[in-house]
């Protein structure tokens, strides 16, 4: 393991191995115990379609694409044999790597004892927890923001043989989460200017040969740079680019910084009281210490300034991992210079008040009443189990589809991924170049239809959302498109199911549903 191989360069001493291993050994457990069972949310569905067919055309996975992550959940499914179960020992064996990492640089900049304590906060971080557990790619960013990190501080302060390893590390990290060359990509640059000039070219050869390695083979398997970087435009368009500052108020911007707040909270659990505690310098600055500040601030700078002034949602909270691991050394650091104050009897209290917080972390993970808790995803599971179950109870996969919406968690993917013999499409329907589209999938296979083929189904039905305010008055506006009694209520197994003629879906789709003359046309046309 990456990881483990850069602890060893670093000279640890036995019983900081000890340490570390021990760390390891409590992520591994607490991740294994707790992880998901079913496919989380909507972007965890569509990396599980591509781990049968790779298309960001069509969203599997959503672009930028993520191909190695893709190609490493594949490699995993060759040994779990499901993809759920497979994208999730990915997170698990991210989380022990990330560990480990954190651990090294902890270690590397404050000591052995900022190091147990870096470690043990990320232990206990309930948002690190949960991405441990899930089938998403968080937790690989902030584990190859740990080692882009750690190669860049040793490049930086002299170790010239690093600025390979970064650089390879660098284009394997952009290669699992393309967004991290944004984010890590400065802090590379950073690390240089003490390299001669000769090193620095050979470092930028390496990082472009690592880039070609999988970029090339990806823009293939999508079908050419074309429609690659279209589907990538499509998706901006659609999402991150409508609430940017250049196109809303400078009001969304600081609900955005707000939110990073309380992501930090999240993260850091019963630690972020450190952030209100200064940590106790010498009057005397040396120039590590500068040294220090300024590598961290460019390493989570570009990050912040990102998702302040760009783009930031709180149920993507785990954006935020990238920034991570330098801000759990430094909150190491100030637990053990808050421990190390009033020693003899103060331990005692110190060390219960630790386990205190420590608990607290736990019940927040664990029952919190929140989307990433443990208690969220089991209720989450249970729904989507339930809501399968009754489906298949009270429609046939050859004269019903599927309507499904585009949300996080039971949208129109987890209707089509868990139902594959429906066909389910997305509402609404989507603008493209070439006109409108709308998203469909069965059988694991993702289509974008001009038009929905309504003359292969009778009836409809509309896939139940989560509840919650927000997504019941959603779909109450969707019920208010269809004329009074259109749609029929049916109850199954206490999940209540609309269902309509196909002949009523332009109300939802007035482009790609064709009207009954359309279909007669089409119908006769063919004979």
């Amino acid at each position: 393991m990456l990881g483990l191989s850069i602890a060893r360069s670093d000279g640890m001493r036995l019983g900081e191995w000890f340490t570390c291993g021990l760390l390891v050994c409590a992520v591994a457990v607490s991740r294994f115990v707790f992880r998901s069972h079913y496919l989380y949310d909507i972007d965890s569905v569509n990396y599980a379609l591509a781990l049968d067919r790779f298309d960001p055309t069509v969203h599997q996975p959503h672009p930028p694409g993520y191909f190695l992550y893709v190609y490493l959940g594949r490699l995993a499914r060759l040994i779990f044999h499901d993809s759920n179960t497979a994208l999730v020992a990915l997170s698990i064996v991210a989380s022990c790597a990330a560990a480990v990492m954190i651990y090294v640089l902890a270690a590397n900049w404050f000591g052995s004892r900022a190091a147990r304590f870096a470690g043990l906060i990320f232990l206990f971080s309930p948002l690190c927890w949960f991405h441990g557990t899930v089938a998403l790619t968080y937790i690989l960013e902030a584990f190859f923001s740990a080692v882009v990190g750690y190669l860049c501080w040793r490049t930086y302060s002299g170790d010239n043989r690093s600025l390979a390893m970064s650089a390879i590390a660098l284009g394997i990290a952009v290669g699992c989460r393309q967004s991290s060359v944004l984010f890590l990509g400065p802090l590379w640059l950073l690390s240089q200017p003490r390299v001669p000039k000769r090193q620095i070219w050979y470092g930028l050869l390496v990082l472009a040969v690592t880039l070609l390695a999988w970029v090339a083979p990806m823009l293939w398997a999508s079908g050419g740079a074309g429609k690659y970087f279209a589907s990538l435009f499509a998706l901006w368009r659609i999402a991150p680019s409508r609430a940017t500052v250049l196109n809303s108020s400078i009001f969304m911007s600081m609900a955005r910084f707000c939110t990073i707040g309380g992501i930090a909270g999240l993260c850091f659990g019963s630690a972020s009281l450190l952030f209100f505690r200064p940590r106790n310098e010498s009057t005397v600055t040396t120039e590590v210490d500068r040294d220090r500040k300024l590598f961290t601030w460019v390493w989570i700078g570009p990050g912040l300034l990102f998702f302040t002034f760009v783009f930031l949602k709180y149920v993507n909270s785990g954006y935020l991992l990238v920034l991570s691991p330098p801000v759990f050394a430094w909150l190491g650091a100030r637990a053990a210079n808050w421990y190390s104050q009033d020693p003899g009897d103060g331990y005692v209290r110190k060390r219960v008040l630790v386990g205190a917080l420590a608990a607290a972390n736990v019940a927040g993970f664990v029952y919190a009443p929140i989307y990433c808790s443990y208690k969220s995803v089991r209720e989450a599971e249970s729904e989507l189990i339930r809501v399968r179950d009754a489906l298949q109870l009270m429609a046939a996969p050859n004269d019903t589809l599927i309507v499904g919406f585009d949300s996080h968690f039971l949208g129109y993917r987890h209707a089509g991924y868990y139902l594959p013999r429906f066909l389910t499409v997305q509402f609404p329907e989507l603008s493209y170049p070439e006109g409108k589209r709308v998203f469909a999938l069965q059988g694991g296979d993702t289509r974008l239809l001009e038009r929905l083929p309504l003359d292969r189904y009778r009836k409809f039905v509309l896939f139940p959302l989560p509840g919650g305010t927000g997504y019941y008055e959603y779909f109450k506006e969707v019920r208010r498109r269809f004329p009074e009694g259109t749609l029929t209520a049916t109850v199954v197994e206490g999940h209540e199911f609309l269902t309509g003629s196909t002949a009523d879906l332009p109300f939802l789709f007035p482009t790609v549903a064709p009207t009954q003359a359309q279909l007669y046309t089409q119908n006769h046309s063919s004979e």
